[in-house]
């Protein structure tokens, strides 16, 4: 059975920091595959500065060329807005019933993880992989056999520094694959 590691994010726009991440759990084996789903709307962002779904994804596709392990996904493209990770997780179950699902996210994502709908179930049923973010550590689900800190760099690099740079027309340079980087300059997006 394929263990596929979800790695979901809003990835506006995807950079290097996503791809380490990805890399670096795919490299201790827990899972054979990432996939990187993009979420149309998270229910904890704003709209503002989002650029559409489809051109998140093509970013992605982009920045993961020829790296077989690690795929984006746009399951989430055809599901109800907001999307919430349990109705996707049960979605990806139904369509793929042989493979293994779990979940990567940051310590930061973790510290609201029981604020998430139908958070015992995700817990219950699902491994989590937690990679560090600097800043954050939550105790109160050191006892959860789910949930797995993971050895990964921490990375401090933001969609959301790429986004400023851009829009005050300076570099991005290595912030991003060349061709992610490319692509955003060609189409003029985040000025």
């Amino acid at each position: 059975m394929n263990r596929i590691g979800l790695y979901f994010g809003s990835f506006n726009p995807v950079h290097i920091g996503h791809l380490i991440i990805a890399e670096s759990i795919l490299d201790q084996e827990v899972i054979d595959e990432v996939w990187m789903v993009v979420s149309p709307l998270n229910p904890f962002k704003k709209k503002k500065d989002l650029l559409d779904h489809n051109s998140r994804l093509e970013l992605i596709n982009k920045a993961v060329k020829g790296n077989e392990a690690v795929k984006a996904s746009s399951i989430e493209f055809d599901m109800p807005m907001p999307s919430y990770t349990i109705d996707t997780l049960r979605v990806l179950d139904t369509k793929y019933p042989n493979r293994k699902f779990s979940l990567i996210m940051g310590a930061d994502n973790l510290e609201h993880l029981d604020k998430w709908k139908e958070s015992t179930e995700i817990i219950g049923s699902y491994k989590i992989y937690v990679y560090p973010r600097l800043g954050y550590y939550t105790s109160k689900f050191d006892n959860e056999k789910s949930i797995v800190r993971v050895d990964a760099p921490i990375i401090e690099l933001s969609s959301t520094s790429i986004r400023n740079k851009l829009k005050e027309g300076r570099s991005i340079k290595y912030l991003t694959r060349e061709s992610v980087r490319e692509e955003i300059l060609k189409q003029g997006w985040y000025k």
